[in-house]
């Protein structure tokens, strides 16, 4: 498995690439966005480590950029900033995972099988998936509800796909930040609920069919009846 570590500290760089391919990986350091963003054109790269503070270009826009081109390809940010707002940001640029420096070799190892696994077994699923007027296609990445084109962020395309899959299906506040965030996600945060309230006002606003409902003090379920 080939991995790129986008990082200008070379100390830290350094560090990162010894200690993944004492894994076992193959592992390529690039310290400026713009000449990484190049580099994935011309190499197959399973997951990209990338800092958030670059020169030239932020790692949140490198982030967009990259899954824009190659929108299976899974990121993890690498960053000081550990504000709920960063992290927000990362994630709508279409980051998979986010570590907060300094952190534990340990758990970025582990962190790093994840996604390189969750890689692995989203390559089997099917190429669309569908619930009452709500389409998607995965290989696109597009969604229609009804005939209408909705916008999602990449991170809040994995949410719907993993409520698709369930639905009808009452979903805990942990089931759903394993399978979509992994398991190592922080359960102590509100993403859970920001990320639902982002796709509410997309998926179900405009209509008079709400698909997306909590129930109170159990969890969240797609369903067309309440």
């Amino acid at each position: 498995m080939k991995i790129l570590v986008v990082e200008d500290n070379e100390k830290v760089s350094s560090a990162i690439k010894k200690g993944l391919e004492s894994q076992g990986y193959r592992v390529d350091v690039s310290a400026d966005a713009e000449q990484a963003f190049k580099a994935i054109q011309l190499l197959d790269y399973d997951l990209l480590l990338v800092d958030v503070m670059l020169p030239r270009m932020r790692g949140t826009e490198f982030s967009k950029r990259s899954k824009a081109l190659f929108p299976k390809l899974p990121i993890m940010m690498l960053t000081a900033l550990g504000q709920i707002d960063e992290k927000l940001a990362g994630f709508d640029s279409g980051a998979d995972d986010y570590m907060v420096k300094p952190f534990d070799f340990r758990e970025l190892y582990a962190r790093v099988a994840a996604l390189l696994n969750r890689r692995k077994e989203q390559s089997l699923d099917l190429d669309s998936l569908q619930y009452s007027d709500l389409r998607m296609d995965l290989r696109s990445k597009t969604v229609f509800r009804a005939d209408m084109a909705i916008q999602l962020t990449p991170k809040e395309f994995d949410l719907l796909a993993f409520f698709i899959r369930h639905a009808e299906t009452l979903l805990s506040r942990d089931e759903i930040a394993r399978n979509v965030w992994g398991k190592n996600f922080d359960t102590g945060t509100n993403y859970i609920d920001v990320y639902i309230n982002y796709l509410r006002k997309k998926i179900d606003k405009d209509f008079d069919k709400k698909l997306i409902h909590t129930k109170s003090g159990h969890g969240f379920i797609l369903s067309i009846e309440e």
